[in-house]
């Protein structure tokens, strides 16, 4: 069961994925393991990777643990969701706006649309916006929440929210202003035990490969959890190894690493 994380560890920062690793990705597909794409992007922004990688039976973890699917490519869309964990997204956003004021928020809803405060542009949800208000946001059932800031570096982001005390969910800083956030107790790890329970993987046949600070769970959680080179000091303590950074390929050298095991 290889769990793999998408943006700084499949592909770059600008979403591109080199030809190696495509190959890597496939020759471990091929091989017959299990590789379930386990990333904080939404649904339709997964299913290109898987499909880049050439699965068509198996599975992926999207919105950092709030949205599993299997993916059977004889079925109608190609997939069907097995599970999702919803969240009032009310609460946060009340205590989020209050400290926050100039902050952008956006949500995935358990439908599958994404709304928006204001234009909010990024590669990870796969969707055009829907523009709501604030008002009509803390309606919608979420999977995900999604806060962004222009006004604040990433260290600084980190420690409003930290000063929030947000409570009832579960939240992740990325590397710049960027909160994500997710029904309580849901994260990358919590949502691949309940995969690999429900598929009867073994623990030690699980190894997990991520870069961003919503892996660590995922990482800690994995027989061999291995971080992205360029991961900050935190994300690395959480692993049992070190590969390359996303731009030497070091997904490569841990999926090659499995073929010859």
């Amino acid at each position: 069961m290889v769990c793999l994380d998408v943006d700084g560890t499949i592909v770059n920062h600008d979403g591109y994925m080199t030809e190696a690793v495509k190959e890597a990705g496939r020759a471990v597909v091929g091989d017959g393991h299990t590789v379930v794409i386990s990333t904080g992007r939404s649904l339709p922004a997964t299913l290109p990777v898987v499909e880049t990688f050439g699965i068509t039976q198996g599975y992926a973890v999207c919105s950092n643990g709030g949205v599993t699917l299997r993916i059977d490519t004889s079925l109608e869309n190609g997939y069907e969701i097995l599970d999702q964990q919803v969240f009032d997204p009310a609460p946060a956003l009340d205590a989020l706006q209050e400290k926050l004021p100039t902050a952008r928020y956006a949500i995935e809803t358990s439908a599958g649309h994404f709304l928006a405060t204001e234009r909010f542009e990024d590669l990870t949800f796969g969707l055009s916006p829907e523009p709501v208000s604030l008002k009509e946001l803390k309606q919608a059932e979420a999977v995900r929440l999604v806060v962004n800031s222009d006004d604040a570096t990433a260290r600084e982001f980190a420690r409003a929210v930290k000063g929030i005390g947000l409570h009832g969910v579960t939240y992740s800083v990325g590397w710049s202003a960027w909160l994500d956030i997710a029904a309580e107790g849901v994260t990358k790890g919590s949502s691949l035990e309940r995969l690999r329970q429900r598929i009867g993987a073994p623990m030690r046949a699980t190894v997990a490969c991520g870069d961003g600070r919503n892996d660590i769970e995922m990482l800690q959680w994995a027989h061999l959890g291995v971080a992205m080179g360029q991961a900050v000091e935190e994300v690395k303590a959480a692993a049992s190894d070190v590969t390359g950074s996303v731009d030497d390929d070091g997904l490569v050298t841990l999926l090659y690493g499995i073929l010859e095991d």
